[in-house]
């Protein structure tokens, strides 16, 4: 345990909110709602397990925030009404009786959307068609339809969507919301270049296209009572533009970086394929480097960190203040138990996510390979 000590050391977040330790369960999408979007007994047992299994912070997939454009996936489940709400206080009740934190991730989908009962468009920043293909684990099949530029009134919409989806994620009992700002959704849209074409006050420079990010930060901020956690989650890739940088490298980090530390949130997840890796070029800083260099709160660096060496690695060299596992936690939902017990870590199986990635595919694979 000598060199993977620090991982089960508590920490506060800059809200206060303690951590029992360093382990975080990453967002993963795995479509297995209801299809109006509420959480099933499934997914209660599913979240639970990672809290029993000795997870400090249990970070949802991504949760739809309205019912007009956000929703991304069929089977995704949603804090957009009451019901949804409300079938997510088991899961919440259920993580807490073991001790550890839990925060909805708020997303939308925008551009990206590839299954949405609500609208047959999609909207995204401008009329740009998305690059890549639907992602088929996720029932999705062929090109991204060619999305509508959003009004004023769509990005009203949006932001309002993100306000009252963290406020019943409060009343829900979540210890917080994580605003994805990444991986090509919809935040992400407006700040990459090449799908944000706009000439008003969300397009053109950085600080512009960084615009309905800080909108959103706010307006979760002031629907939501003091205390409760609000992150962020940033990257430079996305699920349809995996090896996606920055144009501007380390100068383009560093502005968005403290545009985002600015605002008032209490962390920053980065995520990047290898969380260790050098984020522009074959040398220099990480990505979660760069931004516990910009930021005043709390780092989660996430990518392939369920190498236990890679993940303390980060934080011994002052990367990140802590990690988040994904393909490690579906391997292993008592990852962190395992690990300080010194019980083997298997290595993760694909098939896990093969063809659905639901958690009744996951179940069936298991049961074949008996256990």
């Amino acid at each position: 345990m000598g060199a993977h000590a620090a991982l089960y050391t508590p920490l506060r977040l800059s809200n206060g909110l303690r951590l029992a330790n360093r382990l975080a369960v990453a967002p993963m999408t795995r479509v297995s709602a209801t299809a109006d979007g509420r959480a099933t007994p499934q997914m209660v047992d599913y979240y639970e397990a990672y809290a029993a299994g000795g997870f400090g912070l249990v970070i949802t997939e991504g949760v739809y925030t309205d019912q007009a454009h956000a929703q991304g996936y069929l089977f995704q489940p949603g804090l957009a009404d009451d019901a949804q709400r409300d079938a997510w206080r088991p899961v919440v009740d259920r993580v807490h009786a073991h001790g550890a934190r839990i925060v909805a991730q708020l997303m939308h989908a925008g551009a990206l959307s590839q299954g949405n009962p609500h609208r047959a468009t999609t909207k995204g920043p401008s009329a740009v068609l998305p690059r890549g293909q639907q992602m088929t684990f996720y029932r999705g099949a062929g090109p991204y339809r060619l999305p509508e530029a959003m009004t004023d009134q769509d990005i009203a919409v949006a932001v309002e969507g993100f306000a009252q989806a963290a406020r019943r994620a409060q009343q829900a009992g979540f210890d917080g919301v994580e605003i994805h700002g990444a991986n090509g959704y919809l935040l992400d849209q407006f700040l990459t270049d090449y799908t944000n074409r706009r000439a008003d006050r969300y397009g053109g420079s950085l600080d512009n296209r960084l615009r309905l990010t800080v909108e959103v930060i706010q307006a979760v901020r002031q629907a939501t009572e003091p205390g409760f956690t609000v992150g962020v989650r940033s990257s430079q890739g996305k699920v349809n533009d995996f090896t996606h940088k920055w144009p501007g490298a380390e100068a383009d980090a560093a502005q968005i970086f403290r545009t985002l530390g600015a605002q008032p949130i209490d962390y920053l997840h980065t995520t990047e394929f290898e969380a260790w890796r050098p984020a522009f070029g074959a040398q220099g800083p990480s990505l979660a480097a760069l931004a516990r260099r910009h930021v005043p709160v709390p780092v989660l660096a996430n990518g392939s960190l369920h190498d236990p060496m890679a993940a303390a690695g980060m934080m011994a060299r002052d990367e990140a203040d802590f990690v988040s596992l994904g393909r490690g936690a579906l391997t292993h939902a008592d990852w962190p138990a395992r690990l300080r017990a010194g019980q083997p870590l298997e290595r993760f199986d694909r098939e896990l996510l093969a063809p659905i990635a639901d958690l009744a595919n996951a179940a069936r694979h298991r049961e074949g390979r008996g256990g």
